[in-house]
């Protein structure tokens, strides 16, 4: 039912989308309001969640490690996978963010019924479909940037030019079009299919797919099928970025509000919702730190400076006594 709502939820934001651009013909209020609204939503919402998440204490030192810490000399550590240095740390990230290295290592567990037994196997499918998903994702927000800019960098017309060096079709055939579609539709049939993930899976773990699948259709749909004005769409964009937005006077499709209307509200629901990840994963305590607790005492830097440390052996000292009565074992006799 959680997929069916999100699904319903997003077919309602077409259809206002449809008829308020559409039959209403209210395209300053999608063209020109609501994504300035929308933007001004999500850089407010950014901020204060990286803000609340900076100012949240890091008590303990709570790194998440993936391989054998760094002790003795003559046991070989895992510098990246379980860093002890602030350069292992940062390549651990690099490699987090740009490869997912985590998710690479994912297993499935299955319990075998007959023999009563639990199997544990290689699961990659998840890491290689949101491996595709995100970069095709990144590859086509880089490539929008040349309707906001003006002339167009040379870098974003290598990154065009790689994403279309198949050449299929005209107009030209972007591979990350197609991936972007086949990364979703993955990660969307995995919660729906599999009985475990489908049973944890709430509305706000669908509602994000079914969106990104409706901005990606639409995409496809004015680019390949109704073949928008890029002239005049870039015009309205060119507009919205200087503060001057004029429609342009060639009237616009009503699929470009549609995709609009959607990104306006992606961008607003971006902050509030689990794809704050894209920032969060940078403030994890459990990956921003390195596991030196052998080598370096970890400081909370919100202790307060007039609440002295309390060691064991002072703690022994006030209760020694009501610890043997009690049957507790001590370091040292009464």
């Amino acid at each position: 039912m959680a997929a069916f709502y999100s699904f319903m939820a997003v077919l309602a934001l077409v259809f206002i989308a449809a008829i308020g651009a559409g039959s209403a013909g209210m395209y300053t209020l999608f063209g020109v309001a609501i994504p300035y609204v929308a933007l001004l939503v999500f850089l407010a919402g950014f901020i204060y969640r990286i803000v609340y998440w900076a100012k949240s204490p890091v008590p303990f030192s709570i790194a998440t490690t993936g391989g054998q810490q760094k002790s003795l000399p003559w046991i070989k550590n895992s510098p990246w996978d379980n860093p002890y240095t602030v350069t292992g740390t940062v390549i651990r990230m690099i490699l987090e963010v740009v490869t997912f290295r985590s998710l690479f290592r994912n297993t499935k567990i299955d319990l075998r019924v007959d023999n009563v037994k639990v199997v544990y196997g290689s699961a990659k499918f998840l890491w290689l479909f949101a491996l595709i998903f995100h970069m095709a994702f990144f590859t086509i927000l880089i490539r929008h940037m040349r309707l906001f800019l003006d002339p167009v960098p040379a870098c974003i017309q290598k990154i065009e030019f790689l994403d279309s060096i198949l050449q299929v079709g005209i107009p030209t055939l972007y591979q990350t079009d197609l991936l972007i579609l086949v990364g979703l539709t993955f990660l969307l049939l995995r919660r729906i299919v599999d009985v475990k993930v489908n049973y944890i899976s709430l509305a706000q773990d669908y509602f994000p797919l079914f969106l990104l699948l409706g901005i990606a259709i639409s995409g496809i749909y004015m680019r390949y099928f109704i073949k928008a004005d890029v002239i005049s769409i870039k015009e309205l964009t060119m507009g919205l970025l200087s503060f001057k937005p004029a429609l342009p006077e060639k009237a616009l499709e009503t699929t470009f509000f549609v995709h609009l209307f959607l990104v306006s509200c992606l961008l607003a629901y971006f902050p509030f919702s689990k794809l704050m990840h894209l920032a969060g994963v940078f403030l994890s305590p459990t990956r921003n730190l390195p596991n030196n607790t052998r080598r370096q005492h970890y400081t909370n830097p919100w202790n307060d400076p007039a609440i002295k440390p309390h060691s064991y052996a002072a703690y022994e000292d006030d209760f020694r006594e009501k610890m043997i009565e009690a049957g507790l074992p001590v370091e040292k006799e009464a």
